[in-house]
C-alpha cells in the first residue's frame, strides 16, 4: 500500500486568552470542507451556523524576507442549495482536497464560524509525513482549554462567561447558568480521549449537515450535545 500524506496542524482560538489551543493530525487526502468539520469538532461548534475556510500566507516583504503579515490566497465556502455563496468570490470547499493547497510550513488556514459571533480559529501547518495506514486519522496529540460556547456574542462573551462561572455569583452567573442548564463550566477543560472518540464520530454528522442539508437524528443530537457515555 502506498503511503499517504498527513499533515500536522497546531490550532488556535484568535483573540482568547487563556489560549485554546489543539495540535493535530489529518490525512492529506481529505477535502478542506472536511477540515473544517475537524476543526468544528475541536472547538465545541454545533454546525448550527455559517462555516468559511481562508487559505493564507505569510507576505513578503520587497527583499523577499517573510513578515509576520498575511496576505489571502483564497477563500472556501459551502455553497448553498442555489450555490449564491460561490458569487461572492469562494472556491467550493466540498470539492477541493487539502493536497491540491500545496501547503508547506508555516502555511496558514483559518476556519470562520458563526459570522455573527465571528470564531476565527488560526490553523498553521507544522509538517508533514507519509504513513502507510490513516485509519486512526484524524486525531488530536494535545491542546489545552474547552473550546467555543454558541451563541455567547463571540470570544468577548465567551470572556464574561468564563468569568462568571469562576466567581460563581452575581446577576451574570445567575443568567449564564440558567441559560446553560449547568451550575459549573471550566473554560480551562479538555478531555483528550473524548476530543478523539468525538473526532470520529462529528465530522461525518457535520458533512450532512452542511453538504446534504440534512437535519441532524437524535443520535446525532445526542452526540453533539454529550448525551452518551463512552464505551
Amino acid at each position: 500500500m502506498a503511503a499517504q500524506p498527513v499533515y500536522q496542524f497546531y490550532a488556535e482560538l484568535e483573540d482568547f486568552k487563556p489560549k485554546i489551543w489543539r495540535r493535530f493530525q489529518v490525512a492529506g487526502n481529505i477535502t478542506v470542507a472536511r477540515l473544517g468539520y475537524i476543526v468544528m469538532t475541536m472547538y465545541e461548534m454545533k454546525a448550527s451556523h455559517l462555516l468559511a475556510i481562508e487559505h493564507e500566507r505569510p507576505f513578503l516583504t520587497p527583499s523577499g524576507r517573510q513578515s509576520k503579515r498575511t496576505e489571502l490566497i483564497c477563500r472556501y465556502d459551502i455553497p448553498d442549495e442555489d450555490g449564491d455563496w460561490m458569487d461572492l468570490g469562494g472556491e467550493d470547499a466540498t470539492k477541493t482536497k487539502l493536497s491540491q493547497l500545496n501547503l508547506a510550513p508555516p502555511s496558514r488556514l483559518n476556519v470562520w464560524y458563526d459570522f455573527g459571533d465571528d470564531w476565527r480559529v488560526s490553523v498553521k501547518m507544522e509538517e508533514t509525513a507519509n504513513v502507510p495506514a490513516l485509519s486512526d486519522l484524524p486525531r488530536v496529540l494535545e491542546g489545552k482549554g474547552f473550546g467555543i460556547v454558541e451563541d455567547c456574542g463571540g470570544v468577548w462573551g465567551l470572556e464574561e462567561l468564563a468569568e462568571a462561572f469562576k466567581e460563581k455569583k452575581g446577576d451574570g452567573y445567575e443568567q449564564f447558568r440558567d441559560w446553560l442548564g449547568t451550575d459549573d463550566f471550566d473554560i480551562k477543560a479538555f478531555d483528550i480521549d473524548d476530543m478523539n472518540f468525538r473526532l470520529k464520530k462529528l465530522p461525518s454528522i457535520y458533512a450532512k449537515i452542511y453538504e446534504q442539508k440534512s437535519y441532524p437524528t437524535k443520535q446525532a443530537i445526542d452526540l453533539i450535545e454529550r448525551n452518551y457515555k463512552k464505551s
